[in-house]
């Protein structure tokens, strides 16, 4: 009963008039009324073992309100949440595929069997319109819903201002039930009940409330007007309703916080192994939450994101859970080469995780010769990580430079949030799955929605003490443009009783080196004036590079091979012994006594 058909009750049976409906109406039509006296009159006439409601208002979020306590209404979706009117509307998917299975398990061919004990569901939508605007792909699920709900006791009522051009033919076809208030267009009449006396109906308050119902069995629409809803029905539908909450067509929504303990609970049993937890995975369209895993036959994952989307803490959850061995690739320049150029030189064994956070840093805390040699490090690991059994997980803030070169190559893809729709669509997002304002660790892997789970805390990673280097073979070379640490490093290595004597001094006298070890100290134009000295430091002595002789480090060593990578100003140096590879050094700072202040030769 939804009001009043001449001095007749009007009164709609959705089973036998439907099983769909669409309500058309204009802004102050009445159309919102009419929603809420249909769900209230169905409410006191049947209980929540029969009925029961998903309610979505794309309004503005107001118009259902006063139902929420009603508890045949298992939810209420708005168009102020986008994410979570998405996912409810989603899981009417799931909600069909599980009334198929309860009709099955019982051989029954439709809801009307009496060995069927399902409510019926009915989704009532205010502006459906508005809520295709905002998820265009999800009038694909309405128009499922609409052709296989009639034998799985799922009924859609459909308010609009207009119908023509908003529900499509295909949709519109399995609505029969039709009812229509005032339209500012014929054509919108006409497409709804057959004539234009819908865009006849008065405006303004006296025509509130006048519409025209419709039924497949009417040879002309019927002029109706439509009773008004008020708090003692909504108190009444309360008590009718009782305690007993109905079965809800979707889960609870994603928390924004997960610890790993939880997350392993979850997962139970249904993760054994040596299984990398991730975090809890959503799929709203089957109707299911599951444990989200990486393993090492995935090869590889790119953790993509935002400042502050949680990228550290993804990576650091790999870590805390490594399966067997582990390669933790440093931020810190030097470190973050040698780390790259163990695992060229050695690859790691099998079973083994490599993780490297903030794959950006090693494109921009290096010069460009040591990050393209990196780089092409990293791509070769992910090629070869299938074959070496090997799982690599890196994350990075955007898909640029070398980044984008080996994206490609990670098996795997873990979208966090993005500050902007367009650096998520950037990074290979889904544009309809873009989330303002998401929670840290919100994300997507391989298109699935997800939380990921905190990292366990664990103490900070502290650097191992670089040790001072001292000269200890008869002869040692210095090219060095006399930078303050070379000058430090001068004054102790003469305080531990290591003479250093200029390139033109020892060449006038090569006895210098009886009387102990000597460091002959000359800047390059020094060493190529005496190239045949250089020659024999290098190839028998000690040769030592400042850094401050890094464009000259290829004439001065004669090597091809690019040398590990030195951070300018922090007293490092090249070390090649007896032509061996050059490798890094620390040079020494002068010790303050504490008898005398520091001092500089």
């Amino acid at each position: 009963m939804i009001g009043l058909e001449g001095r007749q009750t009007a009164v709609i049976d959705l089973v036998a008039d439907g099983p769909h409906a669409v309500v058309a109406g204009v802004t102050g039509s009445g159309k919102s009324e009419l929603l809420i006296t249909w769900i209230l009159a169905l409410c006191r006439t049947h209980s929540t073992k029969q009925v029961t409601f998903l309610l979505a208002d794309f309004k503005g979020g107001t118009a259902f309100d006063a139902l929420a306590a009603v508890p045949h209404v298992t939810g209420v979706i708005t168009d102020l949440d986008g994410a979570g009117a998405r996912r409810a509307i989603e899981s009417l998917r799931a909600e069909v595929r599980w009334r198929e299975g309860e009709l099955a398990a019982v051989g029954a061919r439709d809801i009307l069997d009496p060995r069927v004990a399902l409510p019926r569901l009915v989704v009532f939508v205010d502006e459906f319109a508005a809520l295709l605007g905002d998820h265009p792909e999800l009038h694909a699920v309405f128009a499922d819903v609409a052709a296989r709900g009639r034998a799985l006791g799922i009924h859609l009522v459909l308010g609009t201002q207009r119908a023509a051009g908003v529900i499509r033919d295909s949709l519109l076809a399995n609505c029969p039930l039709r009812i229509s208030l005032r339209v500012t267009d014929a054509a919108d009449s006409r497409s709804l009940i057959g004539t234009d006396e819908a865009a006849l109906l008065p405006g303004g308050a006296d025509g509130r409330g006048h519409a025209l119902l419709r039924r497949a069995s009417d040879a002309r629409p019927r002029p109706v007007r439509i009773a008004l809803s008020d708090a003692f029905d909504v108190e009444a539908a309360v008590a009718r309703g009782g305690d007993e909450r109905p079965r809800r067509p979707w889960l609870p929504g994603l928390s924004d916080r997960l610890s790993l303990p939880e997350l392993s609970e979850l997962a139970g049993s249904a993760v054994n192994g040596d299984a990398i937890l991730v975090g809890l995975a959503d799929e709203p369209n089957l109707q299911r939450q599951r444990a989200a895993t990486l393993r090492i036959e995935d090869r590889g994952l790119l953790v993509l994101g935002g400042p502050g989307a949680g990228l550290t803490n993804t990576v650091a959850l790999a870590v805390a859970q490594a399966p067997a061995a582990l390669v933790r690739v440093p931020a810190a320049p030097e470190p973050m080469w040698d780390a790259i150029a163990a695992l060229a030189a050695d690859p790691p064994p099998p079973r083994t995780l490599v993780c490297i956070d903030d794959l950006d840093a090693v494109a921009m805390r290096l010069p460009p010769e040591h990050a393209q040699v990196a780089l092409e490090r990293i791509e070769e690991l992910l090629r070869r990580a299938g074959s070496d059994g090997v799982l690599v997980v890196a994350s990075a803030h955007r898909l640029a430079g070398g980044v984008a070169r080996i994206a490609d190559l990670f098996p795997k893809r873990l979208l966090l949030p993005f500050p902007t729709r367009t650096e998520h669509i950037a990074a290979g997002g889904d544009p309809t799955a873009f989330e303002a304002g998401a929670p840290p660790g919100r994300g997507a892997l391989d298109g699935v929605a997800l939380q990921v789970a905190l990292a366990p805390r664990r103490p900070s990673d502290a650097p191992d003490p670089a040790l001072d280097w001292y000269p200890s073979a008869p002869l040692t070379a210095f090219a060095t443009r006399r930078s303050p640490a070379a000058r430090a490093a001068l004054a102790e290595w003469e305080r531990r009783g290591i003479r250093s004597v200029s390139v033109d001094g020892y060449a006038a006298d090569p006895a210098v080196t009886a009387d102990g070890p000597v460091v002959v100290v000359g800047e390059p134009d020094d060493w190529q004036r005496h190239w045949r000295l250089l020659a024999d430091a290098r190839g028998d002595h000690d040769l030592v590079v400042d850094t401050s002789c890094a464009a000259e480090f290829r004439l001065l060593t004669g090597s091809r091979v690019l040398p590990p990578y030195c951070e300018s100003g922090r007293g490092r140096a090249w070390l090649i012994s007896a032509g061996a590879d050059a490798v890094r050094i620390v040079l020494p700072s002068v010790q303050v006594r504490p008898d005398r202040p520091r001092a500089w030769p």
